[in-house]
């Protein structure tokens, strides 16, 4: 198993490498949020290679992380090249960029995120590498089932937004209707729901995979809710958007739930 992890995080560190000489190449590293999900896609599908028997479990585990991962990754990539560099970034690495050292800090977000993504990743990782030739029990479907509804969540709610951004009508307004108006964030409900799932599934290989594995799921939703996702986002819009913090007011931040009236 250790050399399961070992070998990934080798060619995780290639692939940042690339990707970071890339970004600095172009002048831009916005891209990573993309490189996020797909890179965890291909974590999961070379941890299930490495795999002699590759039973049940192993083979949903890995199914679970790479559908999700190819999903988020090509859906951020094609935002991205519609709509440019992302701001945050841009804010970020302004002070680099002016420099002349752009390429330095374009090597460092890349290894920050490298680091965050394989943590992240660890329940795909352990639980398909510990799995070998088990079959799917309990926790495992319970997991596929919370899986499936995060799935649906993020990939519904990504479809909304791009119909509502897309509108010309929507421009400067609040996106309330569908599952935005139970959630202000039914993406990101939906990836916690995949990863707190894929971990259900990995922690049937025992308690030492569960605990070596939770940093996944709680970093996430600890970043999705309380760090870089739910704040940073809430805070542009509100300054952006003033039917936003009336949206605030009714709508539930993470979990679903009716409106307020």
């Amino acid at each position: 198993m250790l050399e399961g992890l070992l070998i990934n995080a080798l060619a995780l560190a290639v692939l940042m490498a690339l990707l970071a000489r890339a970004a600095a190449k172009i002048g831009d590293v916005s891209f990573i949020d993309a490189v996020w999900g797909a890179a965890m896609a291909v974590l999961a599908v070379s941890a299930w290679a490495q795999v002699a028997e590759k039973g049940p479990r192993a083979s949903l585990i890995a199914a679970m992380a790479a559908i999700w991962g190819a999903r988020l990754g090509w859906h951020l990539y094609t935002r991205w090249r519609a709509h440019g560099e992302d701001v945050r970034y841009a804010r970020m690495l302004g002070k680099a960029r002016k420099a002349g050292k752009y390429g330095a800090a374009a090597a460092q977000v890349f290894a920050v995120q490298a680091v965050l993504l394989y943590l992240t990743c660890l329940p795909a990782q352990l639980g398909v590498l510990a799995a070998g030739a088990a079959p799917i029990g309990p926790l495992a479907m319970a997991g596929g089932a919370l899986w499936l509804i995060g799935f649906a969540f993020e990939t519904i709610g990504d479809a909304q937004l791009t119909r509502f951004r897309a509108d010309p009508a929507s421009k400067g307004k609040v996106l309330d209707t569908g599952l935005w108006r139970y959630t202000r964030h039914p993406n990101y409900f939906g990836d916690a729901c995949v990863w707190w799932g894929i971990w259900l599934a990995a922690a049937e290989a025992g308690l030492p995979v569960a605990l070596a594995s939770l940093v996944g799921p709680v970093f996430l939703t600890f970043t999705l809710t309380r760090w870089s996702g739910k704040p940073l986002l809430e805070k542009g819009l509100v300054q952006r958007r003033p039917d936003y913090a009336d949206y605030v007011r009714r709508t539930s931040g993470f979990i679903p739930w009716p409106p307020k009236r």
